[in-house]
């Protein structure tokens, strides 16, 4: 005899909910309050808040249409990582935001797509997909690595040459390149809705039946009324998030880089994730590429250029110049891209192979030290000025 649970009592990502208000009780309860508590319990609030978000997009677009509703989908589909990304920029956090870039990147790339390939993989020996329309996007999101290479290029190159401005002149360059960026997002957009939709159209379909299952389509009221609700507590929670990463970073041990690309990446994907892996449990792995890929497309074309511009504005100016360890997880997740949409077609040890890599990525940045602690050392281990003379004498002795 099969048990049913009442539906408050199933297993479900909206559990996480609970996180709201003790996230509330540690800012505003002076007997409570609690930087690192703070940070734990926003940031677990924040992944049902961006699934909410997504779900109420998904019944938006289908009672908009299809040409409407693609767009609202590719506008809203990386917003939570958008929203957390602005709030860390008003407290001045740009290596942080810049890590989280790189993060949301190469996690959807690296662990999304490959533990979607490894679940659908261990179910199904052999999985295909339309290589033509997976190629597109990795020949895309290549050109985007591309785009957030150069500045990092210019800024070497430019400081061997010497010379002043280089600052503005970098600013000014990532600026031009983010124009470059969202041009092209805008094209990529007519070419997915428009000029060659046929190539996307079945995984538009599956993705609306995907996400709003047996449910029925929510009336546009409610629909709106949900997405706005959400993105108002999400951006509180991504408020109090942004408004902790420091503190929180100190008492756990945690540097910078590694909050930026492991964990608000994991957090802001973690909606993403259960999708695309549950997707690919149904052998959709055209639709689980799409989502995996196309969201990392997302974040290089239109969310970066967007917090490039907003930075400006903010007056916290942000260019697009990445450290080397970034650079290196950009392309190397780009290339793998490139490699595993080539032939059309997977299995779990790829899902494997790709998980390994974040990884090992992670690892990297969990033991790099941040350029703080560095400058520190090495002003720690010069010696005082007036020690040289003294050293030579007592050798001349």
């Amino acid at each position: 005899m099969k048990i049913r649970l009442h539906p408050l009592l199933t297993p479900s990502i909206n559990w996480l909910l609970l996180a709201l208000p003790l996230a509330f009780v540690f800012r505003f309860v002076p007997s409570f309050q609690n930087e690192t508590l703070l940070f734990v319990f926003s940031g677990i609030a924040i992944v049902p808040l961006a699934g909410w978000m997504s779900r109420a997009t998904d019944h938006l677009a289908e009672r908009t249409g299809p040409g409407l509703g693609g767009l609202l989908n590719a506008t809203f589909g990386n917003m939570p990582e958008l929203i957390i990304a602005v709030m860390a920029l008003r407290h001045g956090l740009i290596g942080v935001v810049k890590a989280s870039i790189t993060g949301s990147l190469i996690g959807n790339i690296l662990l999304v797509l490959g533990s979607a390939i490894l679940i659908g993989g261990i179910r199904y020996p052999h999985q295909y997909f339309n290589k033509t329309a997976a190629r597109a996007t990795a020949t895309s999101l290549a050109l985007a690595a591309i785009g957030l290479i150069i500045p990092s290029v210019f800024h070497v190159v430019a400081q061997r040459q010497g010379g002043g401005g280089l600052l503005l002149a970098q600013q000014h360059l990532s600026l031009a390149i983010s124009g470059v960026l969202l041009g092209t997002y805008l094209l990529w957009l007519i070419f997915t809705l428009v000029t060659h939709k046929g190539l996307f159209a079945k995984e538009t379909e599956e993705k609306n039946v995907v996400d709003c299952g047996k449910d029925k389509v929510w009336p546009l009221r409610s629909s709106l009324i949900a997405l706005g609700l959400a993105t108002f507590l999400l951006a509180i929670m991504s408020e109090f998030f942004s408004g902790s990463v420091e503190a929180a970073g100190s008492s756990l041990g945690l540097k910078e880089a590694f909050i930026g690309i492991i964990i608000i990446a994991v957090i802001g994907n973690a909606a993403e994730f259960l999708t695309t892996v549950s997707i690919a449990r149904k052998n959709k792995m055209d639709l689980s590429l799409s989502i995996a890929m196309g969201s990392s497309l997302q974040i290089a074309l239109f969310v970066t250029p967007v917090l490039v511009f907003a930075s400006s504005l903010l007056g916290q100016p942000m260019s697009l110049e990445f450290t080397l360890p970034e650079i290196a997880a950009i392309v190397l997740a780009v290339g793998i891209a490139i490699l595993i949409t080539g032939d059309g077609e997977c299995s779990w040890i790829e899902g494997v192979q790709l998980i390994s890599v974040y990884l090992i990525l992670a690892i990297l940045f969990f033991f790099l030290p941040d350029p703080k602690e560095i400058g520190k050392s090495h002003t720690n281990q010069r010696p005082p000025l007036h020690e040289g003379p003294a050293v030579h004498r007592s050798l001349g002795a």
